[in-house]
């Protein structure tokens, strides 16, 4: 090889290095088809650093801050948003759970099983894996082989929190995940929920996708003791003025 050939072939080295860096690094948008509640078909998850934002619909949002563990509840259609701390967002998962809101009662994590069956899903050869709990059963199509499925699963890792503690553990850990799931299917509450991925993409996201937007009322949180006690709570009440 000529030394120019070799300082070609260094450089082209060096871009894939950048590229694969910028990949890695970059906003992460996913686009998932849904079947099986309701009138949705779609949702949509867009990830930037540690914050992860979540929408269902184009009326609601949540904005997940995996570094302290707070959610934000958008409602765009009555222009209002819900702060729900790490604490009660732990306390809802637990309740969500059964009420078993002392850590000591609640299962180890269970873990994703191989079943050994395998699938084609747009061209890329899935594994399928299986999840269950007491509250729900699931069923994953993974694949190891998407572009860039490694960097993706860390991203998706920011839709959970390590300050929700084991409440969380009912649900599974993206790093348990050894590619991308291309389909889910989840049963629960006598509901199969099926999702599909539609698209990735790695555009940059405003910071202001990860925030109440500004003129919106924010709404008190319900008390959340009430709610796992049983008794009952007042209604969300809108605070006395918007939050900007």
């Amino acid at each position: 090889m000529s030394k120019n050939a070799a300082m070609n072939a260094l450089r082209f080295s060096a871009i894939l290095a950048a590229c694969a860096v910028t990949v890695a690094r970059a906003d992460l948008t996913i686009v998932q088809k849904v079947d099986g509640i309701g009138a949705m078909n779609e949702m949509t998850i867009k990830i930037k650093g540690d914050k992860a934002r979540v929408e269902a619909s184009p009326q609601a949002a949540t904005i997940i801050d995996s570094k302290t563990g707070d959610i934000v509840n958008v409602m765009t259609g009555q222009k209002q948003f819900m702060r729900i701390s790490a604490a009660q967002a732990k306390a809802a998962a637990a309740m969500a759970m059964g009420g078993a809101t002392d850590e000591t009662k609640v299962a180890q994590r269970p873990q994703l099983k191989p079943t050994g069956k395998k699938l084609e899903i747009d061209g890329y050869e899935t594994d399928e894996y299986v999840f269950e709990t007491p509250q729900l059963s699931a069923t994953y199509w993974i694949a190891a082989n998407y572009p860039n499925a490694a960097e993706i699963v860390k991203q998706l890792q920011s839709m959970t929190s390590e300050a929700w503690g084991t409440a969380a553990q009912g649900m599974p850990d993206y790093r348990d995940f050894p590619g991308l799931p291309l389909r889910s299917r989840v049963s629960v509450g006598g509901q199969q929920i099926t999702t599909t991925l539609a698209s990735v993409k790695h555009d940059p996201l405003p910071d202001s996708e990860f925030a109440p937007p500004a003129g919106f009322t924010e709404m008190k949180v319900p008390d959340m003791n009430a709610l796992l006690g049983g008794g009952k709570s007042a209604a969300p009440e809108p605070s006395a003025s918007p939050k900007r």
